[in-house]
């Protein structure tokens, strides 16, 4: 039992590495998850504040990480040009843009008060 969790961490993260090493918006994803975090630190943003930007990263990375396997099923799936698997495709990818639009007002709401305290 315990050897069929070690694989199945295994398996998780092969699937991390996978959508990193293959798909462009998860690197650029960590790249702004990264620069988020370093600005939290230098504005010296509280605890709370960092858990929901944390919660956040983390909703943008897996939404982006389902879209990539619905995108490699529909591929497996469907050869020629079809339209529901563009239909799926597409939906899939706007969870993606929704989800980063939502953390893109999160983020402005959290860090423009911090950022306004320079000013006065």
């Amino acid at each position: 039992m315990f050897n069929n969790l070690i694989k199945s961490f295994g398996y998780a993260f092969q699937g991390i590495y996978f959508a990193f090493k293959y798909n462009r918006n998860i690197r650029i994803h960590f790249a702004a998850a990264i620069l988020v975090i370093i600005a939290s630190i230098i504005l010296k943003v509280n605890a709370f504040e960092m858990g929901i930007l944390g919660i956040m990263i983390l909703l943008v990375i897996c939404t982006e990480m389902i879209n990539t396997a619905i995108e490699e099923v529909v591929n497996l799936l469907v050869n020629e040009h079809r339209k529901e698997a563009k239909i799926a495709k597409d939906v899939s990818a706007g969870m993606v843009l929704l989800t980063a639009m939502g953390s893109v007002i999160v983020g402005i709401l959290i860090f423009v008060p911090h950022i306004l305290k320079f000013f006065r």
